[in-house]
């Protein structure tokens, strides 16, 4: 849906530029374009100059004329980290004017052209135009407005003799350009440290609205970091500050209001989204920029992405009635003006809010598909193959279809250069196979995602997309690091997710739900269940289903299992209705546990055989494993260790190279159980060696725990092996491990649970 939502109409983003034409007042004079004006000039009749810093100031041009006005203590700063003998200059013309007469600055402006006379950038390149401006609106000034612009520059002036009068440093301004910084050595977070934080729109010396060009500047820069980098644009309420002054001199336009609700859905604030996303239609109609009724211009286009827009906002919010309404209608407007384009984006969304509604929208979704293909919407067809790679993956369509599939449009993806639906599809690929339970295909995916160049140029010194698919990458290795118990990685990796993606931000969910998921995961190996609690409440605010799991967990490993089981009763049948075919096994599994506890292990088994016809069938190999462990438990316990044997060996390989450490143990010291209950009917001799073969096992499982710290499972490998060693005879080694049982033991509280009940 996210991606739906920034595809089909992002007025602010035309090749990079913002369209504003509706402000009155192209540009004019201050202060501080006339130090910049100073330093084109001095750049232009200072010939012998190091190359090196003419290409540093060549670079920072540019940025200075679209910014907003910076106080001259910071204007002189960022101009003397390029070239310290030129600030110095500049800094002692300007003061030379401050300090002289009016005739000074009148002068200066009367010398400025000829220094650009023999030059053709003086007609053509931005310098020239934006010197051509400067003139322009300096002669269209009467005498009291160019003695106030002389106070003004005194002012501005004196001003940055008084450093404590100038305004605090802020973090929001960039003047960096996007060109091989080996040639550029501007420290970029000393230009973050030196720009104003008072505000990006107002100069202490000018007291005016933004010219039109500074808006455009402005606007462009903050809507490409919402949508590529959204930590790097400025906070939600100091932009929404701004954007107020902007529509305060200006309420018409329109491109300020869509920039009010993008930023209004980064703190889901419905009522000013809403709001803005109106006011933006309504402004863009009135501008008298589109005179058609209908077609691919017009009033008519504004109405139909204006309907389109406002059901993509309910979808967001979860509001799927008015959505369908509102996408009902723009199909209706859509149809009448014979505009297939929206069509297309309207059926799109229709299939997506279907998902969003739990409903089956693998026909719509085919449909969309074919229609895209033939009226030549790459972008659309792919998220609709991309869309039903995911619903055939949970549906239990054969993997090699599933991927030959994604390999398909990736190759329409890189042919076309959509960078963002490359991200999408090997974030997809990540999911799949980490669902599959290819632990190691997941981390080269994720990996893969994380190290690969963009696509796109990158602007404004972004790095790194702030996309879904980013997030998802990283939530992926995350646990997957958790799981080989690495956590001093794992909190490395939440802790550049919480960077780049602040908690008020579309995606800070999804890192949520992965670090609380962890955490759980890791109170319960290490048996502090007190721990765990808290954390099932958090889950439980984040995804309903995953808490409810966590909850019975919570309450089997408290011994309190009726509360368990009717949790998990509650929650199969939940999982069946939403056809989450993943839960349902696990909650299978948790429910043949409490089999186990209560009614025998023989009672286990129907269940069981049932998590694994489903698992296999859709091809979930890691709860398959499972599910054959829990079989392999089952069985032991009914006396069959023979047979239990053979279904833990046949999975062991598995296990051991994509399983987690937990898992790699208990198989490991399941087999080990398995070993000495079968060393118990076989001949002196084997039985030793039975025996034996049982220690080194249990030393391997030990080794899995240990790294773990999961402290339950040390106390039962200890305890075997000095049942283990007793019997061998190894009295000393037998010793060591019954006092390492016996720490441990003292250590943690009594459980229910023993290595004798359970996996």
């Amino acid at each position: 849906a996210s991606v739906h939502e920034s595809l089909y109409f992002n007025p602010m983003m035309t090749n990079g530029v913002v369209h504003a034409n509706i402000f009155g007042i192209k540009d004019w004079v201050t202060p501080y374009k006339i130090a910049v004006l100073y330093l084109l000039y001095e750049m232009s009749t200072t010939k012998p100059m190091a190359l090196l810093d003419r290409r540093r100031l060549n670079k920072l041009i540019l940025p200075l004329q679209q910014g907003p006005d910076l106080p001259l203590e910071q204007f002189l700063k960022i101009v003397e980290e390029c070239c310290a003998r030129m600030a110095n200059v500049v800094k002692l013309r300007l003061f030379l004017i401050a300090d002289g007469e009016l005739q000074d600055m009148e002068h200066f402006f009367t010398i400025l052209p000829n220094a650009f006379t023999d030059s053709e950038a003086f007609k053509t390149s931005v310098v020239g135009l934006f010197m051509r401006q400067m003139l322009l609106a300096y002669n269209k000034l009467s005498f009291s407005q160019v003695y106030k612009l002389y106070k003004s520059l005194q002012q501005y002036c004196h001003r940055s003799r008084q450093p404590e009068l100038s305004a605090p440093p802020g973090e929001d301004m960039e003047l960096t350009s996007n060109e091989d910084p080996s040639a550029d050595h501007i420290d970029k977070v000393e230009l973050d440290k030196v720009t104003p934080h008072h505000s990006e729109l107002w100069s202490d010396e000018t007291q005016g609205p933004l010219s039109q060009k500074q808006a455009e500047y402005f606007l462009a820069r903050q809507a490409y970091l919402l949508k590529n980098d959204e930590n790097k644009a400025m906070s939600p309420a100091k932009l929404q500050d701004e954007l107020n002054n902007i529509l305060k001199f200006n309420p018409d336009f329109a491109e300020a209001h869509y920039l009010s609700y993008l930023n209004s859905m980064r703190v889901q604030d419905i009522y000013i989204s809403t709001h803005s996303l109106l006011h933006y239609f309504d402004r863009l109609i009135l501008s008298g920029g589109e005179g058609k009724s209908n077609g691919d211009e017009g009033y008519g286009r504004s109405l139909r992405y204006a309907v389109l827009n406002l059901a993509t906002l309910h979808c967001r919010f979860g509001h799927y009635q008015q959505a369908d309404l509102a996408l009902q209608e723009a199909i209706r407007i859509a149809q009448e003006a014979n505009d297939h384009v929206c069509l297309q984006h309207c059926l799109s969304w229709l299939y997506t809010l279907e998902q969003m509604k739990g409903s089956d929208s693998v026909v719509l979704t085919e449909d969309s598909v074919k229609i895209a293909a033939h009226f030549c919407l790459p972008y659309l067809a792919s998220l609709g193959i991309q869309s039903l790679v995911q619903q055939g993956a949970k549906q239990g369509m054969l993997a090699n279809r599933l991927l030959d599939g994604l390999r398909g449009t990736d190759i329409m993806h890189w042919k076309q250069s959509l960078s963002e639906l490359v991200e999408i599809s090997l974030a997809q690929t990540t999911s799949i196979w980490r669902m599959y339970g290819k632990s190691t295909m997941a981390l080269q995916q994720a990996q893969l995602l994380l190290n690969m160049n963009s696509l796109e140029p990158v602007n404004f010194s972004v790095q790194q997309n702030n996309t879904e698919a980013f997030a998802v990458a990283l939530c992926h290795l995350a646990e997957l690091h958790a799981e080989q118990g690495l956590y001093a990685v794992v909190s490395d990796i939440m802790r550049h997710l919480k960077q780049q993606f602040p908690p008020h931000t579309q995606h800070a969910k999804l890192w949520m739900l992965c670090d609380l998921k962890i955490q759980f995961e890791k109170a319960m190996n290490d048996g502090k269940y007190h721990m765990a609690e808290p954390l099932v409440t958090a889950i439980s605010a984040l995804n309903s289903t995953e808490g409810l799991y966590r909850k019975a967990q919570l309450m089997k490993a408290l011994n309190q299992t009726s509360e368990a089981s009717k949790i998990l009763q509650h929650l199969q049948q939940r999982c069946e209705k939403s056809k989450n075919i993943e839960m349902t096994i696990r909650v299978m599994l948790a429910s043949a546990e409490l089999h186990w506890d209560s009614s025998g292990f023989a009672t286990a088994l129907p269940l069981l055989l049932q998590a694994l016809a489903l698992s296999r069938q859709h091809n979930l190999q890691n709860l398959a494993s499972e599910t054959v462990l829990h079989l392999a438990f089952t069985q032991l316990m009914l006396g069959i260790p023979e047979q239990a044997l053979v279904l833990v060996q046949d999975v062991l390989e598995s296990v051991l190279a994509h399983g987690a450490l937990i898992d790699k143990g208990r198989a490991l010291l399941l087999a080990a159980r398995c070993q000495m209950a079968l060393a118990g009917t076989t001949t002196e001799e084997n039985r030793l060696s039975a025996m034996e073969l049982a220690v080194h096992t249990l030393d391997e499982a030990a080794v899995y725990f240990s790294r773990l710290d999961c402290k339950e499972r040390m106390r039962d490998v200890y305890y075997l092996q000095a049942r283990l060693l007793h019997t061998l005879g190894n009295f000393s080694q037998r010793n060591k491990c019954a006092m390492l049982f016996r720490l441990l033991d003292q250590e943690l509280p009594l459980s229910g649970m023993t290595v004798v009940n359970r996996l």
